[in-house]
């Protein structure tokens, strides 16, 4: 008892991990993100007890639980960093991106220098770099927090962003275009070497900025095949190339070493869905940090692996990868696509199953996420427009699949309520939130059945959720 009175005394209490026991008292807290809660608030970000599924706290006080401070419009992403106990917030509605303290349960702060609004956007564990894709502005733009300004770089119809998660590289992906793009930090000599205009860039930069005196260079991927010393000493490489079917992600292996290029396929007006490894070495943008060569287009073909399956997201866990995607069919002439999980071995690059799940929106960017029992969890948007409901439309074609990852198969295709825009995995509990047509609703990881959401339900539109006490940054599906 002692212990206790001198704990509470220094004004902290630790309740697992080094984490101090946040203002609500909660230890099991998920934050909803919710559009217009009321006539007088576009957005807010509301947590719930996810031991209890209540949002009041013991005997109804409080009333509610928040991120105190937020006022972004129009919430549609929570980029989830338990382990760092903070989170970022995109607003579609003003193009805000803001930072949420989870320890404090307030925001801190907003990121400046973001375009308006952007299709994509993500910051590093650290904090130190925040990349933004802006399709309509056609810019690829890199905040440096660290330093205190922004960089936007002009690439024409610029759309994704994929991050590792050590934060040392970054790829953009244009729509309907075979080519991958990646940033690199110039050093001193480079921006002196460069700042006399595009003639003086490296061969296979696609813009430099600032033009006067840049600091950072966009490259496009290219095959290693010449070579030459630039005006700063730097050796460059440059050739054909390299190309993709409708690029549109980059997942990165465990141990760190490898992207895996999700190119789209059919889905995007391709030919192939696939994914392609590729090394990281040479496209780390921290200053004089990046080393080794890319993959030659001869190199590049043996790298690739057809999935039939379709290839739009996926989720790595430690030599499998789970790939999902929409698999083209033709039915009654015409051709139309059906939701589908592909499961990769890594260690020898082949497919060990593949199944039917969910349908989706074709090239729509779904949500995958890991949680107990061993199951995974797929939630899509737009599952009306797939094969289950244009063949049976009376028959299940709901949004959200539970697959055991243990078995490979589908346990539970959950009935239709809506799109699934997001999923938190209250690891531990056995439970699983979901954001469902505008709605919040809860799942036993057990056996699929639903659990009483009464206490949890939002005024609003509740578009995505995240465990932001998860033991690890691997419970966040915004990656």
């Amino acid at each position: 008892m002692a212990a206790a009175v001198a704990l509470a005394g220094c004004g902290s209490t630790y309740y697992f991990d080094g984490r101090v026991l946040p203002p609500s008292g909660l230890k099991n807290r998920v934050v909803i993100a919710i559009q217009n809660p009321g006539v007088l608030s576009k957005g807010a970000l509301e947590i719930v007890d996810a031991y209890y599924d209540e949002r009041s706290g013991y005997n109804g006080q409080p009333g509610s639980f928040s991120i105190a401070g937020y006022g972004g419009a129009l919430p549609i992403t929570i980029q989830n960093l338990p382990e760092e106990q903070f989170g970022a917030v995109y607003g579609a509605g003003d193009g805000s991106f803001t930072l949420a303290d989870y320890a404090n349960e307030k925001t801190s702060g907003t990121v400046s220098g973001l375009p308006v609004p952007s299709s994509s956007v993500f910051i590093t564990r650290s904090r130190a770099y925040v990349f933004a894709a802006s399709q309509s502005a056609h810019q690829f733009t890199i905040v440096n927090q660290s330093a205190g300004y922004s960089v936007g770089l002009g690439l024409p119809n610029v759309y994704r962003v994929s991050v590792n998660p050590g934060g040392s590289v970054a790829l953009a992906f244009v729509q309907n275009s075979p080519y991958v793009y990646y940033p690199r930090q110039l050093s001193a000599a480079q921006t002196v070497a460069y700042s006399g205009g595009i003639s003086t860039w490296p061969k296979a930069a696609v813009d430099c900025e600032p033009q006067s005196a840049p600091t950072w260079c966009l490259f496009q991927m290219q095959s290693p095949d010449n070579s030459y010393v630039d005006g700063a000493g730097v050796t460059e490489y440059y050739g054909a190339p390299l190309t993709f079917d409708h690029p549109i992600k980059a997942l990165f292996s465990s141990d760190g070493s490898t992207a895996y290029i999700l190119s789209c396929g059919p889905e995007c007006g391709g030919t192939t869905a696939a994914y392609t490894r590729i090394p990281i070495s040479p496209m780390i943008f921290l200053e004089g940090q990046g080393s080794g060569l890319l993959p030659t287009t001869t190199a590049l073909a043996t790298a690739t692996v057809a999935i039939p399956g379709g290839a739009t997201n996926a989720l790595v866990d430690t030599s499998t990868m789970y790939v999902v995607g929409q698999k083209p069919q033709a039915i009654n002439g015409q051709t139309l696509f059906g939701g589908n999980l592909t499961v990769v071995n890594l260690a020898n690059n082949t497919i060990s199953s593949s199944t039917a799940i969910s349908d989706g929106q074709p090239g729509a960017m779904s949500r995958i996420l890991e949680a107990d029992d061993n199951t995974l969890w797929v939630a899509m948007t737009g599952c009306t427009a797939g094969v289950r409901y244009a063949t049976n439309p009376a028959s299940g074609y709901g949004c959200l699949t539970m697959y055991n990852t243990s078995t490979n198969k589908v346990v539970l295709l959950e009935p239709y309520i809506g799109d699934a825009t997001g999923v938190a995995a209250v690891t531990g509990l056995h439970k699983l939130y979901a954001a469902e047509g505008g709605q919040v609703y809860i799942y036993s990881t057990v056996d699929g059945s639903s659990i009483n959401n009464q206490f949890v339900t939002v005024t609003g539109t509740a578009y995505d959720v995240a465990y932001i006490d998860a033991i690890t940054d691997a419970n966040n599906t915004v990656y």
